[in-house]
């Protein structure tokens, strides 16, 4: 893989990356599907990271066009629902796939249903030699199984193919006390621990994604994917959004 990185260049804080982007991410201000310009900019930004010989594995949710919870609620079974939801974000997983392909980045979709005329089964060796070889690999369908979320397939797949970091990319720039689109007065937190996460009920990851991530010592940063440069940023050790981690390092 070429890389854009000089000698004079900084060192990277973190070498392996794990980035969860959610689905709801990619509809912008449309309110359902995929936004041309969202994936565009995302797929820029990816891109950007990628010549930096950073090895980038991607998990995004589904929930711009089919979300389980949502489904089991109008009375579809919450198996079928779950299922359904894996598939929204194989087809996610697709489309970005296809944008970052157009700006000469070499990718692998690897999906936990096995879909093979669009993507290869998931198979942990092979995703980490494709990692090696500088291919981002985009991982679609969450864990296979229903009753799990995207968040921890994002954190099962990171500690699987052994990731310096998980980076939760949403809407705001980090975790606070209150909404902060709502609330004013909301206070930002620029560290947590994982029980910190977990005794506040904070709405970051689920508490079994959260639960993972202490058992395996990953840490997460928690940003926004819209601010320009923000995933290079935080892969560079700049200190952007909140960061989740155990106790003895906080």
């Amino acid at each position: 893989m070429t890389s854009s990185k000089t000698n004079s260049d900084p060192e990277p804080k973190y070498r392996k990356v794990l980035l969860k982007i959610s689905g709801e991410a990619l509809q912008g201000e449309q309110g359902y599907g995929i936004s041309a310009e969202v994936l565009d900019t995302i797929s820029n930004e990816i891109a950007e990271v990628s010549r930096l010989n950073i090895e980038i594995a991607i998990v995004i949710g589904g929930g711009n066009i089919f979300r389980g919870v949502a489904g089991s609620s109008k009375g579809i079974d919450r198996s079928t629902g779950d299922y359904m939801g894996m598939l929204a974000t194989v087809m996610n997983a697709l489309a970005l796939q296809d944008s970052l392909e157009k700006k000469g980045v070499q990718t692998r979709v690897q999906s936990a249903l096995n879909i093979e005329q669009v993507a290869e089964p998931y198979i942990r060796r092979r995703a980490v030699r494709h990692l090696e070889k500088g291919r981002v690999v985009l991982f679609a369908a969450g864990t296979g199984n229903p009753f799990f979320t995207t968040d921890t397939a994002a954190t099962l797949r990171a500690l699987e193919i052994g990731a310096d970091l998980i980076l939760k990319a949403t809407k705001v720039d980090g975790v606070y006390d209150k909404d902060p689109l709502v609330h004013d007065d909301a206070v930002k937190f620029k560290k947590l621990t994982y029980m910190d996460v977990l005794k506040n009920e904070l709405k970051i990851m689920d508490a079994t994604a959260i639960s993972l991530c202490m058992q395996g010592n990953i840490p997460i940063i928690i940003f926004n994917l819209f601010g320009s440069g923000n995933i290079k940023n935080v892969i560079m050790g700049s200190e952007i959004g909140t960061i989740v981690r155990s106790d003895k390092d906080v």
